[in-house]
């Protein structure tokens, strides 16, 4: 089984970009989740200049990639559901790099308000008409 299941922050805004000949829409971001460090040990860290949060690369595609690219910015946190991709590449000096992505089922926007608005003029505060997105009410978290 190939399941993960993440809650970050957004480290840029997505980029949106169309494959060719068939068009479909594919966005990629980067989420910084945080480590589950205890305070002396995350203060430590960051005394160190060393991260305190992972850096997951997030591909997204079809719709959900659209609406990604239209509703979510940069500092925003999301949940991300979906499976670990691993492959392969030559860079141009013809060494091998390794790469490892999540390639996200579904999209939740944890977090939205007026600084989520985008040149559509869209206030990003009802996410309801959105293919693939469900806002999450504070009833239903468990803590």
């Amino acid at each position: 089984m190939n399941n993960v299941v993440l809650i970050g922050r957004l480290t840029r805004d997505p980029e949106l970009r169309y494959i060719p000949n068939s068009g479909t829409p594919v966005s990629t971001f980067t989420l910084a989740v945080d480590k589950n460090l205890s305070k002396e040990k995350k203060m430590e860290m960051e005394s160190k200049n060393q991260p305190t949060a992972d850096f997951i690369r997030i591909v997204v595609w079809g719709k959900v990639a659209e609406n990604c690219a239209n509703f979510l910015n940069k500092g925003k946190l999301v949940g991300v559901n979906g499976r670990i991709q691993t492959g392969s590449y030559d860079d141009k000096d013809g060494k091998k790099v390794y790469t490892t992505e999540v390639v996200a089922n579904n999209v939740e926007f944890l977090e939205w308000g007026d600084n989520t608005q985008k040149s559509s003029g869209s206030t990003g505060s009802d996410f309801s008409d959105i293919d693939g997105f469900h806002p999450t009410d504070n009833d239903d978290i468990p803590f």
